[in-house]
Protein backbone atom coordinates (compact mmCIF):
# COMPACT_ATOMS: atom_id res chain seq x y z
CA UNK A 1 0.00 0.00 0.00
CA UNK A 2 1.27 3.28 -0.73
CA UNK A 3 1.38 6.19 2.01
CA UNK A 4 -0.72 8.20 -0.01
CA UNK A 5 -3.45 5.14 0.78
CA UNK A 6 -2.08 4.90 3.82
CA UNK A 7 -2.66 8.60 4.84
CA UNK A 8 -6.04 8.57 3.51
CA UNK A 9 -6.94 4.91 5.74
CA UNK A 10 -5.92 6.81 8.74
CA UNK A 11 -7.84 9.57 7.71
CA UNK A 12 -11.10 7.45 7.54
CA UNK A 13 -10.87 5.80 10.44
CA UNK A 14 -10.75 8.44 12.18
CA UNK A 15 -14.21 10.08 10.52
CA UNK A 16 -15.39 6.47 10.52
CA UNK A 17 -14.85 6.47 14.81
CA UNK A 18 -16.55 10.35 14.69
CA UNK A 19 -20.05 8.74 12.93
CA UNK A 20 -20.23 5.70 15.01
CA UNK A 21 -19.69 7.96 17.90
CA UNK A 22 -22.54 10.88 16.88
CA UNK A 23 -24.96 7.99 15.69
CA UNK A 24 -24.19 6.81 19.21
CA UNK A 25 -25.36 10.14 20.69
CA UNK A 26 -28.14 10.16 18.47
CA UNK A 27 -29.76 7.52 20.15
CA UNK A 28 -29.21 4.25 18.20
CA UNK A 29 -27.73 0.92 18.48
CA UNK A 30 -24.43 1.19 18.03
CA UNK A 31 -22.15 -1.27 20.29
CA UNK A 32 -18.68 -0.24 21.90
CA UNK A 33 -16.63 -2.06 19.65
CA UNK A 34 -18.20 -0.53 16.35
CA UNK A 35 -16.66 2.46 17.91
CA UNK A 36 -13.60 1.23 18.90
CA UNK A 37 -11.79 -0.10 16.30
CA UNK A 38 -8.32 -0.13 16.16
CA UNK A 39 -6.67 1.05 12.86
CA UNK A 40 -4.76 -2.22 12.18
CA UNK A 41 -8.17 -3.95 11.94
CA UNK A 42 -9.82 -0.85 9.79
CA UNK A 43 -7.10 -1.15 7.48
CA UNK A 44 -7.55 -4.74 7.17
CA UNK A 45 -11.50 -4.19 6.39
CA UNK A 46 -11.40 -1.28 4.15
CA UNK A 47 -7.84 -1.60 2.75
CA UNK A 48 -6.50 -4.91 2.17
CA UNK A 49 -6.59 -4.72 -1.33
CA UNK A 50 -4.00 -1.89 -1.47
CA UNK A 51 -6.52 1.57 -2.34
CA UNK A 52 -9.25 2.58 -0.11
CA UNK A 53 -13.08 0.81 -0.39
CA UNK A 54 -15.15 3.27 1.27
CA UNK A 55 -18.20 0.76 -0.22
CA UNK A 56 -18.25 -1.23 2.76
CA UNK A 57 -17.72 1.06 5.07
CA UNK A 58 -22.06 2.19 4.97
CA UNK A 59 -24.15 0.88 7.39
CA UNK A 60 -27.67 0.95 9.27
CA UNK A 61 -28.67 1.21 12.95
CA UNK A 62 -31.56 0.92 14.87
CA UNK A 63 -32.99 3.69 17.41
CA UNK A 64 -32.76 2.18 20.67
CA UNK A 65 -36.57 3.82 21.16
CA UNK A 66 -38.62 4.51 18.08
CA UNK A 67 -36.59 1.52 16.07
CA UNK A 68 -36.38 3.60 13.63
CA UNK A 69 -33.97 2.93 10.72
CA UNK A 70 -30.80 5.00 9.76
CA UNK A 71 -28.96 4.31 6.35
CA UNK A 72 -25.08 6.12 6.91
CA UNK A 73 -23.57 6.11 3.09
CA UNK A 74 -19.92 6.59 2.74
CA UNK A 75 -19.98 7.83 -1.49
CA UNK A 76 -16.73 6.35 -3.48
CA UNK A 77 -16.84 9.27 -5.37
CA UNK A 78 -14.71 11.84 -4.50
CA UNK A 79 -17.47 14.65 -6.31
CA UNK A 80 -20.54 13.43 -5.79
CA UNK A 81 -23.27 12.85 -8.42
CA UNK A 82 -26.59 12.88 -9.08
CA UNK A 83 -25.93 9.37 -9.33
CA UNK A 84 -24.02 8.76 -6.65
CA UNK A 85 -27.84 10.37 -4.78
CA UNK A 86 -29.69 7.45 -6.35
CA UNK A 87 -27.46 4.56 -5.49
CA UNK A 88 -27.68 6.51 -1.53
CA UNK A 89 -31.56 6.94 -1.75
CA UNK A 90 -32.04 3.20 -3.50
CA UNK A 91 -29.91 1.28 -0.70
CA UNK A 92 -32.79 3.11 2.03
CA UNK A 93 -35.32 1.91 -0.04
CA UNK A 94 -34.03 -1.40 -0.23
CA UNK A 95 -33.92 -1.50 4.25
CA UNK A 96 -36.95 1.00 5.07
CA UNK A 97 -35.18 3.52 6.23
CA UNK A 98 -36.15 7.05 6.25
CA UNK A 99 -33.49 9.05 7.43
CA UNK A 100 -30.25 9.01 5.91
CA UNK A 101 -26.27 10.21 5.99
CA UNK A 102 -24.19 11.00 3.23
CA UNK A 103 -20.56 11.08 4.25
CA UNK A 104 -18.43 12.85 1.07
CA UNK A 105 -14.71 13.67 0.93
CA UNK A 106 -14.24 16.55 -1.56
CA UNK A 107 -17.22 18.30 -3.35
CA UNK A 108 -20.91 17.68 -3.77
CA UNK A 109 -22.52 18.74 -7.37
CA UNK A 110 -25.18 21.02 -7.58
CA UNK A 111 -27.55 18.30 -9.23
CA UNK A 112 -26.63 15.98 -6.06
CA UNK A 113 -27.61 19.25 -3.73
CA UNK A 114 -30.35 20.07 -5.29
CA UNK A 115 -31.51 15.97 -5.05
CA UNK A 116 -31.12 16.77 -1.54
CA UNK A 117 -33.56 19.31 -1.18
CA UNK A 118 -35.92 17.86 -3.52
CA UNK A 119 -36.12 14.85 -1.64
CA UNK A 120 -36.08 16.54 1.82
CA UNK A 121 -40.15 16.14 1.92
CA UNK A 122 -40.36 12.48 1.68
CA UNK A 123 -36.84 11.53 3.56
CA UNK A 124 -34.86 12.87 6.46
CA UNK A 125 -31.18 13.33 5.15
CA UNK A 126 -28.04 14.92 5.86
CA UNK A 127 -24.60 15.37 4.43
CA UNK A 128 -21.27 15.61 5.72
CA UNK A 129 -17.84 15.88 4.56
CA UNK A 130 -15.08 14.01 5.70
CA UNK A 131 -12.87 16.83 6.73
CA UNK A 132 -15.78 18.13 9.37
CA UNK A 133 -15.96 14.46 10.96
CA UNK A 134 -11.89 14.13 11.63
CA UNK A 135 -12.21 15.12 15.39
CA UNK A 136 -15.73 14.64 17.41
CA UNK A 137 -16.27 18.36 18.09
CA UNK A 138 -18.28 17.58 21.56
CA UNK A 139 -15.70 15.74 23.04
CA UNK A 140 -13.41 18.63 23.34
CA UNK A 141 -13.05 19.94 27.26
CA UNK A 142 -14.77 22.80 26.34
CA UNK A 143 -17.68 21.87 24.44
CA UNK A 144 -20.09 21.30 27.65
CA UNK A 145 -22.59 18.75 27.53
CA UNK A 146 -25.57 19.02 25.01
CA UNK A 147 -28.99 17.16 25.10
CA UNK A 148 -32.08 17.53 22.90
CA UNK A 149 -35.24 16.95 25.06
CA UNK A 150 -38.07 15.28 23.64
CA UNK A 151 -41.39 17.01 23.32
CA UNK A 152 -42.71 16.76 26.46
CA UNK A 153 -39.47 18.15 28.03
CA UNK A 154 -39.91 21.19 26.27
CA UNK A 155 -43.31 21.27 27.04
CA UNK A 156 -43.20 21.30 30.52
CA UNK A 157 -39.91 23.90 30.43
CA UNK A 158 -42.17 26.51 28.40
CA UNK A 159 -45.23 25.85 30.76
CA UNK A 160 -42.71 26.05 33.82
CA UNK A 161 -41.24 29.37 33.02
CA UNK A 162 -44.47 30.99 31.24
CA UNK A 163 -42.39 31.51 28.08
CA UNK A 164 -42.74 31.40 24.69
CA UNK A 165 -40.87 29.50 22.06
CA UNK A 166 -39.76 32.75 20.30
CA UNK A 167 -38.19 34.01 24.57
CA UNK A 168 -35.71 31.16 24.25
CA UNK A 169 -32.31 31.77 23.09
CA UNK A 170 -31.50 29.74 19.87
CA UNK A 171 -29.34 27.91 18.30
CA UNK A 172 -28.74 27.84 14.42
CA UNK A 173 -29.82 24.30 12.81
CA UNK A 174 -26.44 25.12 10.94
CA UNK A 175 -24.45 24.91 13.90
CA UNK A 176 -21.62 21.99 14.33
CA UNK A 177 -23.14 20.89 17.40
CA UNK A 178 -26.97 21.10 16.20
CA UNK A 179 -26.20 19.30 12.90
CA UNK A 180 -24.02 16.72 15.00
CA UNK A 181 -26.88 15.59 17.32
CA UNK A 182 -29.50 15.68 13.70
CA UNK A 183 -31.81 18.58 15.60
CA UNK A 184 -34.19 19.74 14.09
CA UNK A 185 -36.33 22.75 13.83
CA UNK A 186 -38.37 23.94 16.83
CA UNK A 187 -36.18 21.16 18.91
CA UNK A 188 -34.85 22.14 22.00
CA UNK A 189 -31.14 21.29 23.32
CA UNK A 190 -30.33 21.12 26.95
CA UNK A 191 -26.50 22.59 27.75
CA UNK A 192 -25.50 22.36 31.06
CA UNK A 193 -22.08 24.02 31.84
CA UNK A 194 -19.69 23.51 34.72
CA UNK A 195 -19.88 26.39 37.56
CA UNK A 196 -17.68 26.68 40.28
CA UNK A 197 -20.33 28.63 42.11
CA UNK A 198 -23.51 26.46 41.65
CA UNK A 199 -22.19 23.23 40.76
CA UNK A 200 -23.83 23.50 37.17
CA UNK A 201 -25.29 25.99 34.94
CA UNK A 202 -27.96 24.80 32.81
CA UNK A 203 -29.40 26.94 29.61
CA UNK A 204 -31.90 26.22 26.63
CA UNK A 205 -31.63 26.93 23.24
CA UNK A 206 -34.50 26.44 20.29
CA UNK A 207 -33.10 25.34 16.89
CA UNK A 208 -34.06 28.01 14.06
Amino acid sequence: MSQEADRELARLWRVSRTVHEMVRDRGYLVADYEVEVGFDQFKNDFGATGSVDRGPMSFSVKHAEDDGTLYVYFCAEKNVSKAAMKTFITSMDKIGAKRGIIIWSEKMSPAAKKTLQELASEYHLEDFQESDLLVNITRHFLVPKHQIMRKDEKDQLIKRYRLKETQLPRIMITDPVARYYGMKRGQVMKIERASETAGRYITYRICM
